[in-house]
C-alpha cells in the first residue's frame, strides 16, 4: 500500500548563493561527529523561514536538520543558535514535542558560522493558520493541540530541566520591551509614527502581575510538525525567541492571527474568514481551551498583551527587512518586510488606542 501524501508548505531549494558553504568541509566534520552519518550527502535549503538558515542533509540511510547563524554584521544577542540546541537538549522528557537535537558546532572555521545539527522529523508543516485542505474536524483538533502544546509548555518546571538560568525569571515584558525597541531602532530604515507612539504606550502601561514559563516567543501553526496523517502536533520548531517570560506573551502571539487578515500567499490570518464554518475555535474558545489545558482561571492585561505581541513582530521584521537590503536575509521574499513591520506597528498602534 503506498504512503500518503504529506501535504507541506515547507520547499526545498538549492542553497542561496548568499547561504553557500564549503560543504567538504561539514561533511568531515559530521563523519567525526556523528555516528549515523554517511556519505554521500546532499545539502538543500529549506525556504520560508525569516531569520536563521536551515538545511535538509540526506544521506543514504537518514536525513539531518542543519540551522546555522547568518552571515554578515548581526544585531545584538540575534541568532542565538546556541540558545536553541541548549533548549531541544531540555525539553525531550517533558510534554512538549522537539525534534532531536544531535550536535553542536560553535567553531566559526567549519562552515563559517556556528550551526547545529538536529533529526530530520517526518510530517506536514503547514504555514496557513486556517489550515487548508483539511476538513473542519481536523482543523479543530488541531488548534486544540495547539492549545494544549502552549499550556504544556509553560507548565514546565524549567528550573527541574536544567533551564533555570535560560532567562531572567522576572521583569520579562519591561525586558523585552527594552530589547526589541533598540532592535527595531538598530534596524529602522525610516521614521515610524506609529511605532514611536506603540513604544511610549506600552512602556507606561506595563501589567503589574508578573509569571515566569519557558516562552517560545515565535509560537504559530507555522512552527510545528504535524503528524502525517493524524490531526496533532508531533514537534515544536524554531526555538530561537524562546526564553523564561510572561506566558501570556506566547498566548497573545498565537492569538494575533485572529486579527490578521487573509493573505494571497498564505501568510495571513483569520480575520474576516468563517472559522466557524472551518472549524477552527474562535479566540475565545480557544482562550478558555488554554485555560483549561493550564489550569489558569482567567486572562488578566489581555490588550496590552496583544499590543505587544504587535510590537515585537513590528520590530522582528524590520529586522528582517534591514537584512534584506543587506542581501543576507534568508528568505527571498523577505523584501517586501518592510510593509509588514509598517502594518504591524500601526495594528498595534490601533490597538492601544481601543484600550
Amino acid at each position: 500500500m503506498p504512503e500518503p501524501a504529506i501535504q507541506s508548505d515547507v520547499s526545498l531549494i538549492d542553497v542561496l548563493p548568499q547561504h553557500r558553504f564549503d560543504e567538504a568541509s561539514l561533511w568531515r566534520y559530521l563523519q567525526q561527529h556523528l555516528d549515523d552519518f554517511s556519505q554521500p550527502a546532499q545539502l538543500r535549503q529549506f525556504q520560508g523561514g525569516q531569520s536563521n538558515p536551515t538545511y535538509l542533509i540526506q544521506t543514504p540511510a537518514r536525513k539531518f536538520v542543519l540551522r546555522k547563524k547568518p552571515p554578515g554584521k548581526l544585531l545584538p544577542s540575534a541568532h542565538l543558535i546556541e540558545r536553541e540546541y541548549r533548549i531541544l537538549r531540555a525539553l525531550p522528557e517533558t510534554e512538549v514535542p522537539v525534534p532531536r537535537a544531535r550536535l553542536l558546532c560553535e567553531d566559526p572555521n567549519i562552515i563559517g558560522t556556528p550551526f547545529y545539527v538536529m533529526d530530520h522529523v517526518e510530517g506536514r508543516v503547514i504555514s496557513g493558520v486556517h489550515l487548508p485542505n483539511l476538513t473542519p474536524a481536523e482543523r479543530r483538533a488541531i488548534y486544540t493541540d495547539y492549545a494544549r502544546v502552549a499550556a504544556r509548555l509553560h507548565g514546565v518546571d524549567y528550573k527541574a530541566c536544567g533551564l533555570g538560568d535560560f532567562g531572567k525569571p522576572e521583569g520579562y515584558v519591561a525586558r523585552q520591551l527594552d530589547r526589541w525597541s533598540k532592535q527595531y531602532l538598530a534596524s529602522q530604515t525610516e521614521q515610524n509614527a506609529d511605532m514611536n507612539e506603540l513604544m511610549s504606550w506600552l512602556a507606561a502601561h506595563l501589567p503589574a502581575n508578573d509569571e515566569t514559563a519557558i516562552v517560545h516567543g515565535d509560537y504559530r501553526i507555522g512552527n510545528t510538525i504535524l503528524h502525517p496523517t493524524e490531526p496533532r502536533i508531533i514537534a515544536v520548531l524554531d526555538w530561537e525567541l524562546a526564553t523564561l517570560g510572561h506566558p501570556l506573551s506566547d498566548l497573545a502571539y498565537a492569538c494575533m492571527f485572529y486579527r490578521i487578515p487573509p493573505s494571497n500567499t498564505g501568510s495571513g490570518g483569520l480575520a474576516g474568514l468563517d472559522i466557524a464554518g472551518l472549524g477552527i475555535p474562535d479566540e475565545q474558545e480557544f482562550l478558555k481551551m488554554y485555560c483549561e489545558f493550564s489550569g489558569r482561571e482567567r486572562i488578566a492585561d489581555w490588550p496590552f498583551f496583544l499590543s505587544f505581541a504587535y510590537f515585537r513582530m513590528a520590530a522582528i521584521t524590520q529586522g528582517v527587512y534591514a537584512r534584506a537590503l543587506q542581501g543576507n536575509a534568508a528568505d527571498q521574499r523577505a523584501i517586501k518586510y518592510g510593509e509588514h513591520a509598517k502594518a504591524f506597528a500601526a495594528a498595534g498602534r490601533e490597538m492601544t488606542r481601543r484600550a
